[in-house]
């Protein structure tokens, strides 16, 4: 197949911005299967997209590892060997560094290549795409693989430019790692990093101020290295984990419990709910079928959850703090964690509940919240992400007559499946709002991204079509669909949450992600396409 580009030239059939999971895969599909010339662009010095940046202390997967992977080649199955249930950070790393040398991916790869803007040519039907360091680049499909979760959100706090300590984001951790020995650190923030990171920097820090800002519920994950006959075991048994993750709503390798809640009585309840704590995970939400979709069903795992927590924290009133959870079980990411309600009985950790006592400024020495000062010599933000939209708004993006996206998304995302927007021919997003994406284990959404924008771009090719963009009737009635998946479940119930952007002054309350699931989403795009890529409109 003859390509429309030069390779070697920054004139390409395709430009892909973002070098992790997605961005490798897309550069493998467009390249190897369809023979056109495509190259990454990464601003990272290393390819692994979130894995790459974000090396916090305790960054580890929530998904278990042999789910947790492509599955696209049952040779790269057989030849990659995980480690442990849940890999961490350096493990990950290695992985994808792995597939990249593995299919060759490299040579069409540029590090150290920051993307500032891609405005779209409509006399020429092109992408002009400009770095941070001047290159141009120009390419007929421009495919963002930025991620969900890539840009850092650090919270303007008055002072943080007068603390004379220290102070880290966990998206953005120094690749030489951080030394808390004898320090006093003050985390603020208690989701997913920093409910994985704290009893790591408790272990060495001469004390650790956890300031709480919204109480979360975790379940522990009892990571643990993989036997031998589990080894084995995944090995033989590709075909059915494959079965599953794809017939699962979140693309993980376990189903749903086909009970619900009030099917079973109070006693059997509790046993079930102790035995998937023991057994630990994100396997506790699939305990049954209508956590999510009932709150009466969902207020008895909250309960479980909060005794546990008052169980394991020895101090009432920190126990009392840490249960004060305002939303519902897996409205908001649902964490799993290695010992840490646990890190709070040590003595050199304290928790600080922000509500109550609300941070008012940064001083030079330290944090200060209304009643005290709290001396620090370093402070780490696991603040989270400026989730979904973030990484695309940071760039200047704009469609036909110079529509700015940021514009386009000013009361909140809109798009078709997630994949495209109105006004912005020839723009994929891979896993954009509007798809499952984060609710999911997340290389199987990529990999159905990937592979759903491949055929599409293949069929354009096959019938001399040159440009793609949605209908706004058919983003009208999916941003309707997202909105209704969303509101039949309690996930908007989670007022705080990085689903809905409330974790970010300013930004639209919409929820992001597309709730039906993945098994319901992957049917929709099929079905687009067996009608002729319903609500999309192709042109030569």
């Amino acid at each position: 197949m003859t390509t429309e580009a030069n390779p070697a030239s920054n004139d390409l059939d395709a430009l892909i911005i973002g070098a992790g999971f997605s961005g490798m895969y897309q550069l493998l599909c467009l390249r190897d299967r369809l023979g056109l010339s495509a190259r990454v662009l990464e601003a990272g010095d290393g390819v692994g997209g979130t894995w790459y940046w974000n090396r916090y202390p305790g960054a580890r997967c929530d998904s278990e590892s042999h789910s947790y992977c492509y599955s696209f080649s049952r040779e790269l199955l057989q030849e990659w060997e995980w480690s442990e249930r849940y890999p961490g950070q350096a493990e990950i790393l290695r992985y994808l560094d792995f597939v990249a040398e593995r299919f060759d991916l490299k040579r069409d790869i540029r590090l150290g290549t920051r993307v500032v803007s891609a405005h779209y040519d409509a006399f020429s039907n092109r992408w002009r795409v400009t770095t941070e360091k001047g290159e141009h680049f120009t390419a007929k499909f421009l495919i963002t693989a930025v991620g969900c979760l890539s840009t850092a959100n650090v919270p303007a706090i008055p002072g943080l430019e007068h603390f004379e300590g220290r102070w880290f984001h966990t998206g953005q951790w120094p690749h030489e790692g951080v030394d808390f020995t004898g320090k006093r650190v003050g985390q603020i923030g208690t989701g997913s990093t920093g409910i994985q990171s704290a009893p790591v920097i408790a272990e060495t820090a001469a004390h650790l101020t956890v300031f709480q800002r919204t109480a979360n519920y975790s379940v522990p994950a009892r990571n643990a290295p993989l036997t031998p006959e589990f080894k084995q075991w995944v090995r033989e048994h590709q075909d059915d984990i494959q079965a599953i993750t794809h017939s699962t709503p979140n693309a993980h390798p376990f189903r749903i419990a086909d009970r619900s809640v009030f099917d079973v009585t109070p006693e059997e309840r509790q046993a079930i709910y102790e035995a998937a704590w023991e057994k630990g995970g994100l396997q506790f939400r699939a305990t049954f079928r209508d956590l999510l979709l009932s709150k009466e069903a969902n207020d008895t795992a909250r309960e479980f959850l909060r005794g546990k927590i008052r169980e394991i924290v020895k101090d009432p009133k920190t126990a009392k703090a840490l249960a004060d959870i305002d939303h519902p079980y897996a409205a908001k990411r649902p964490p799993i964690d290695t010992n840490y309600f646990e890190t709070f009985n040590r003595d050199n950790v304290s928790l600080v509940d922000v509500r109550k006592d609300p941070i008012v400024a940064i001083t030079p020495t330290g944090v200060r919240t209304r009643k005290k000062d709290h001396p620090l010599d370093l402070i780490v933000f696991a603040t989270g992400f400026d989730a979904m939209t973030g990484p695309l708004l940071r760039i200047d993006i704009r469609g036909r007559d110079t529509l700015s996206l940021a514009d386009a998304w000013h009361a909140g995302p809109r798009n078709y499946l997630g994949l495209q927007v109105a006004g912005f021919p020839n723009l994929f997003t891979i896993t954009g709002p509007g798809s499952p994406s984060v609710l999911c284990n997340m290389p199987i959404p990529i990999e159905q991204h990937v592979e759903w924008i491949t055929d599409c771009i293949a069929h354009m090719r096959r019938h001399g079509l040159t440009r793609i963009e949605p209908r706004e009737d058919a983003v009208d009635d999916w941003v309707e669909k997202v909105n209704a998946a969303a509101a039949a479940t309690l996930l908007p119930q989670a007022h705080h949450s990085w689903y809905l952007g409330a974790n970010v002054p300013g930004k639209p309350r919409v929820f992001m992600p597309y709730a039906g699931g993945m098994v319901r989403y992957r049917k929709i795009c099929e079905e687009v396409v067996a009608k002729g890529y319903e609500g999309f409109v192709l042109s030569r």
